[in-house]
């Protein structure tokens, strides 16, 4: 297995795009096909047999904090060390192989270790976001009981109480942080522990990790991952993402889903390289990217949300020498964004595509530099066979036609996709049909071959007789100057269905009025389709988000709904379209 990932390695290191790109394919085509080993155990053969053995004194992980300017570093084989110290201190818990482990960890170290010693003992890691509720957790545990919990100090009432409240007895408990509490171990008592671990003997078709998805469009479903469609599976986002072993690779990802373990974990770890973790309370751009200068970045992956901040940052006082791949993911960027960042890095934006239920799939790899086109993201990872169908599920042929996003599984399965949704039959059912995966996001093709976003299936406004997909609008809105971001969803209404309505954050210096509001319709009506324009404006300070940042459109539309079950009217800052005589129509239609 260990060829595998020093395959990706060289290839990675190419600098001719044209032979990067033929030999991405010729080895996915190859692993694609292969029969993998009954055992397979990443932390040993990999991380262990092949990067601490060969690069044990390179730097894994640079820790900082983004207020103080605290660091930590630790080489490949203190991270190993530190990996083993916590598995011992599991095991001798009663901790064994296909336990689980939930970690409600902020962005430090040893959130990185305990990942890694959950791989090596073959235990079910958990991420469990730090924005948990009592009653998110009480969800969790009930579903899913926990033998064994990591979390910060000042999370641990939150998880004595949902423990209390479910009545699950988890075998030990043990907390980051000075604090002390009654029936915790300190995470600082591991210290004590051994620097070697035995590997568990894990099956490739072992269940690893079990993620929570976020919630974007209904109760969360637990996404089961094995022992091979992580770590081998990651090798898609390891090539996609470009990162070479030389590289310092950053990633803005909260710890507590599963882009965190794509992209600060396996993606970078993989090939050798150093990970980085930036802790930080709120979010401050600029004390962000100094962040980013200081430790020489030179691969950075973000969300939307801090691309639509960091391209308002002061970049002149900043030396941002070093980065030399920018990628985006989560959800689509907006043009504007990419070009924006452009002209001030010099890098192009890279998007791509993926879910918690699988690895990167589709995207603008490194060979598609001065080859992309802005707004698209790109096209298949050559690990999936990814195609469009229509309502009916048949494939869709014709250029620019909308369809649902599904992965073919006729010639091959992917590695890196999910083995399934823990306990819910129904659900898998309802995704795997026929020789399909359907993802539930939607997108077009051109006739050239890159792919265009449409939204989430469940996202797809219905108006008349017209689908309009949100992303599309809320990228023109956003090419006006006033609008730092925009959130489309579709507001029922009794003749159409469905209205378009645009919740719109202004940017600094802009403030919500009617006369903006006329601007922002004439906007879009110079932009899109008339089918596709916003029909109500919101003016808002801000809209739910999942903590990786994706919108929640289903909690607006669940607001939206119950707001009108409830007699409705017109609310501050509240705009529509037929109040302009201005405008070319003052009716809904």
């Amino acid at each position: 297995m260990k060829k595998l990932y020093r395959d990706v390695m060289e290839l990675n290191m190419m600098e001719d795009n044209e032979k990067k790109e033929a030999a991405a394919k010729a080895f996915f085509e190859t692993l694609n096909f292969m029969e993998l080993p009954e055992y397979f155990n990443w932390a040993e053969e990999v991380f262990e047999e092949l990067h601490v053995k060969e690069r044990g004194d390179n730097t894994a992980l640079i820790w900082t904090d983004i207020a103080t300017k605290d660091v930590r570093k630790f080489t490949y084989s203190e991270f190993a060390a530190n990996g083993n110290q916590c598995l011992n201190a599991l095991r001798n818990a009663g901790v064994a192989k296909g336990d689980n482990l939930y970690m409600m960890v902020p962005i430090v170290p040893e959130t990185w270790f305990a990942s890694y010693a959950g791989v090596k003992g073959g235990l079910v890691t958990v991420p469990t976001a730090t924005t948990m509720t009592m009653r998110e957790l009480q969800f969790r545990f009930e579903s899913y009981a926990p033998d064994s919990i990591i979390c910060a100090d000042i999370y641990t009432d939150l998880m004595d109480e949902a423990i209390n409240a479910t009545g699950v007895k988890p075998k030990i408990k043990i907390l980051l942080g000075d604090k002390t509490a009654e029936g915790w171990t300190n995470y600082s008592a591991l210290e004590k522990e051994a620097k070697e671990a035995d590997a568990a003997k894990t099956k490739s078709d072992d269940l690893l990790f079990c993620f929570f998805t976020s919630g974007t469009t209904g109760l969360p479903k637990k996404v089961g991952h094995t022992a091979a469609s992580y770590p081998i599976g990651h090798l898609s986002t390891s090539v996609m993402t470009g990162i070479r072993p030389d590289d310092v690779h950053h990633n803005l990802s909260a710890p507590g889903w599963a882009k965190w373990a794509w992209s600060s974990f396996f993606a970078p770890l993989n090939v050798g390289a150093t990970a980085t973790g930036f802790n930080f309370t709120v979010l401050d751009g600029a004390l962000y990217l100094e962040a980013v200068a200081t430790h020489k970045v030179s691969v950075f992956c973000a969300p939307p949300t801090a691309w639509r901040m960091f391209i308002n940052q002061d970049m002149s006082v900043l030396d941002l020498s070093a980065l030399r791949q920018s990628i985006g993911a989560g959800e689509p960027l907006n043009p504007e964004v990419i070009s924006q960042w452009k002209k001030l890095t010099g890098t192009e934006i890279r998007d791509f595509y993926g879910q918690t239920e699988s690895t990167a799939m589709i995207g603008n790899p490194p060979w598609m530099a001065g080859k992309m086109r802005s707004g698209s993201f790109g096209y298949p990872s050559f690990m999936y066979d990814v195609a469009l169908v229509d309502d009916e599920g048949n494939e869709i042929t014709v250029p620019d036609e909308p369809g649902h996003i599904v992965v073919k599984l006729d010639k091959w399965r992917p590695i890196g996709l999910f083995t399934e949704y823990i306990g819910n039959p129904e659900k898998m059912a309802s995704v795997f049909v026929g020789n399909y995966y359907y993802t539930g996001d939607r997108a077009s093709m051109d006739a050239n071959g890159y792919w265009w976003f449409v939204g989430r299936a469940d996202d797809v406004i219905k108006s008349s007789d017209y689908r309009v997909g949100p992303f599309e609008v809320e990228s023109a809105l956003v090419e006006h100057a006033s609008v730092n971001e925009a959130a489309v969803i579709g507001t029922p209404d009794p003749k159409r269905h469905q209205l378009v309505k645009a919740y719109v954050i202004l940017n600094k210096g802009y403030t919500p009025s009617k006369e903006l509001a006329l601007e922002l319709f004439q906007h879009s009506i110079s932009i899109l389709a008339k089918f596709k324009i916003p029909r109500i404006i919101e003016f808002v300070t801000e809209v739910p988000k999942t903590i990786s940042g994706k919108i929640r459109r289903i909690e607006l539309r669940e607001n939206e709904v119950a707001r009108q079950d409830k007699g409705g009217g017109a609310k501050d800052n509240e705009f529509f379209y037929w109040d302009f005589p201005e405008l070319s129509s003052k009716s809904k239609e």
